[in-house]
């Protein structure tokens, strides 16, 4: 496994496509890995600090995705640096899109990513900048469809990302109006979980959990693991947390993700992050789902996580250890011969499985069938993983090995 990522860590990308802000100090980056299969994809980011090496680490990591979630394409992302609180930011992002729209119509997708919003912020502007949809590169490079055939489904991916939920069971509050780009990421962190206890042995009732973050994919990763009878004894966010060594119930669960200010955890029991980032690790749990930012975990973390008793890690972030490796850094390393990782292109592929499934030919529009085939599609790449190693321990080892040998 490890010849194999050297090599494909090694590749150079075929295309880096740099742009600076004429209106502003902001710069951006396109990272196009690979055209594989005629067409690449991978959401757009923002954040002060962010550079190209950011960039490009997350392009290899939705390449691996990809032969999870399909379509059997290449990885990209975008990334800008700059404060996405800044006023500026809506001109910055109209004009990185303009920038990069004949990728965007010829190969490759993109969608909404870290600070950067796919139903208010990547939608409507690219299609000012003439983008038919963000995914349109990848319906003319990879599918290659008729006019009519582009048309229909375009439509589908259209309606279908932003489908406000209707059915109790996806949704915390059909008045609220979610969508499926709200909380398919999340609702796959925790199927992830609910199969590996199937497949490996166990069950996910009765089970605590530690969720670090409570954006889009933490809160709603919290919300469906309680939903299946998890008990959430711990949410750290950016500014504080809560602790209940008993477990929340679903209904405090299901309040605290109503009442969340933006992507912030809002309660009346906050602690201050020092006191949770002091508390947090050493609590009881089986379960952690880290659903924040890239490389914030440390060994010392994982240490008093696997003293206190936990069992499996369902990755929410994308490179959740504090490691400068793109892949498999030595603390990701450490921590997958210690426990059971359900590495981050298995456990959060649901937006992409999104995307690709609404790519294709006349699918169903519920709620019911699409949540169902982002949990179909995990529990296979779960599956797999198991068929080449039973046990519990070297899955993301075992899993990339699986996932390389394709694009290698």
């Amino acid at each position: 496994m490890k010849e194999l990522l050297d090599l494909y860590q090694d590749k150079a990308p075929e295309i880096v496509f740099n742009w600076k802000d004429p209106e502003t100090d902001a710069e951006g980056w396109a990272v196009i890995n690979s055209l594989r299969g005629g067409a690449a994809g991978g959401g757009t980011r923002m954040r002060k600090g962010l550079d190209m090496n950011e960039v490009l680490s997350l392009a290899k990591t939705m390449e691996v995705k990809f032969t999870v979630s399909g379509p059997a394409i290449g990885g990209a992302k975008s990334g800008i640096n700059f404060d996405p609180n800044d006023p500026r930011k809506k001109g910055v992002l109209e004009r990185w899109f303009k920038a990069v729209s004949p990728l965007l119509k010829n190969y490759y997708g993109t969608g909404g990513d870290l600070n950067v919003d796919e139903i208010h912020e990547v939608i409507p502007i690219t299609e000012d900048s003439g983008v038919w949809h963000p995914q349109e590169g990848v319906f003319n490079g990879h599918f290659k469809p008729t006019e009519a055939d582009k048309i229909n489904r375009i439509g589908q991916l259209r309606q279908g990302v932003i489908k406000v939920l209707e059915n109790p069971k996806f949704s915390p509050d059909v008045s609220r109006k979610y969508t499926v780009a709200d909380m398919i990421t999340g609702y796959g962190v925790a199927e992830a979980v609910r199969h590996y206890y199937d497949i490996y042995g166990g069950n996910v009732q009765g089970k605590r959990a530690i969720v670090q973050g409570f954006g889009n994919v933490g809160s709603a990763a919290a919300y469906y693991l309680a939903q299946m009878g998890a008990k959430v004894v711990g949410i750290i966010d950016r500014v504080g947390g809560v602790i209940n060594e008993e477990g929340f119930s679903f209904d405090e669960i299901r309040e605290l993700f109503l009442n969340k200010e933006g992507n912030t955890l809002k309660s009346e029991n906050m602690i201050s992050f020092e006191e949770i980032n002091e508390r947090i690790w050493s609590l009881e749990a089986e379960i952690f789902a880290p659903c924040a930012a890239s490389r914030l975990i440390t060994r010392e973390q994982v240490d008093k996580m696997v003293d206190a008793g936990l069992e499996v890690i369902s990755s929410g972030a994308n490179v959740p250890f504090a490691d400068t490796e793109i892949f498999f850094g030595p603390i990701m390393e450490y921590t997958d011969e210690r426990l059971s990782l359900l590495p981050d292109f298995i456990a959060n592929c649901g937006m992409a499985r999104v995307f690709a499934y609404f790519m294709e030919r006349r699918v169903q529009m519920t709620d019911e069938a699409i949540f169902n085939d982002t949990s179909i599609t995990i529990r296979n790449a779960i599956q797999n993983t198991f068929n080449n190693n039973s046990k519990k321990t070297n899955i993301s080892k075992t899993a990339f090995e699986v996932a390389l040998k394709k694009l290698v």
